[in-house]
């Protein structure tokens, strides 16, 4: 089966194709395009980002060099992007650790909401809470008694600080009023591992990365984080149907790119993604994947972005979540 990402890249390839009158008379992309992955190999936003790098290849005939710059919490990665020129030679694929960032970072080397231009939101998708095969627990109402008879000693992976994996476990643990014990790895799937090792207890990760683990029994899924099931795991609760209320979290994908592109390009880009997110072909694959398309404006963008920082901002005042 084609992955989501896959699509997704060919959506946005055909939309930056046909961006403006200007970009083709230039002939753009007329040499290599850099991808940047703020994140370590393996974990779900690099296949979503590979897929994307890998079609837009195929579509424009030139080299998409797909750049992992992991490290520091993203910030390396999408740093870099932040001073990049804005003419479409160096992109970034935005998701929560975005938002995130400012919310539990006490200093920034760069301003979300200044230094990129919202572009495109592309879907959202909700996450698992999945738990090690060993742990003696069947739902999550089971795992979180199990937590308030052992506060601390349950133990969550992440794929590191930061990451929408630690603030949305912290998320649940507020709303269940358990304590939990965090253990940051460098990217999901080494979380994913040792969660099917057993050396972990608990993984709350995205659909498309822990998806075969699940069906193949390796792992146990418990709930889903948004507020509604999945199309993709319909016997598998709500955490608001489990008992816990106030916990929806999801995870998402946008487009984003330097401070300063030109209104015009940013419109049409945005057009043309929309125009392709809202066709049924596609609409019928995400929900196939687990996601949803949902069209935004680059304000309505811009401004989702920013409410979700507020928000973690709060979870991160009240469940002690700061990085120095």
């Amino acid at each position: 089966m084609i992955r989501a990402g896959a699509l997704l890249a060919a959506f946005f390839a055909a939309a930056l194709v046909l961006a403006s009158p200007a970009a083709r008379a230039e002939g753009y992309p007329s040499r290599q395009i850099t991808l940047i992955i703020p994140f370590a190999p393996g974990g779900s936003n690099d296949l979503v980002g590979r897929a994307i790098g890998k079609k837009l290849s195929e579509v424009w005939g030139q080299q998409v060099v797909v750049e992992n710059r992991g490290g520091g919490g993203t910030l390396i990665g999408a740093g870099a992007v932040a001073k990049a020129p804005p003419d479409g030679y160096t992109l970034l694929l935005v998701s929560p650790t975005f938002t995130i960032n400012p919310a539990v970072r006490k200093t920034m080397p760069f301003d979300p909401a200044k230094d990129f231009t919202p572009v495109a939101f592309l879907g959202r998708a909700p996450l698992l809470v999945t738990t090690a095969n060993k742990l003696p627990v069947a739902s999550a109402g089971e795992l979180f008694a199990l937590a308030k008879a052992r506060p601390g000693q349950i133990t969550y992976a992440s794929a590191g600080l930061g990451s929408i994996n630690q603030i949305s476990t912290e998320l649940i643990a507020l709303a269940a009023g358990v304590k939990l014990s965090h253990v940051p790895y460098k990217g999901g799937a080494p979380a994913l591992n040792d969660l099917v090792g057993g050396h972990v207890d608990m993984f709350v990760s995205s659909i498309p990365q822990a998806l075969q683990l699940v069906r193949s029994g390796q792992i146990r899924t418990l709930a889903v984080t948004s507020s509604k099931r999945s199309a993709i795991l319909p016997d598998v609760p709500t955490l608001a149907e489990s008992g816990t209320p106030g916990a929806d979290a999801e995870t998402w994908w946008g487009i984003a790119g330097p401070a300063g592109m030109p209104a015009d390009i940013v419109n049409a880009l945005n057009a043309e993604i929309n125009k392709a997110l809202a066709s049924p072909e596609v609409t019928t694959f995400l929900t196939l994947e687990g996601a949803e398309a949902e069209a935004m404006t680059p304000k309505q963008f811009g401004d989702m972005m920013r409410a979700e920082t507020a928000r973690w901002t709060k979870v991160a005042r009240e469940a002690k979540v700061s990085i120095e």
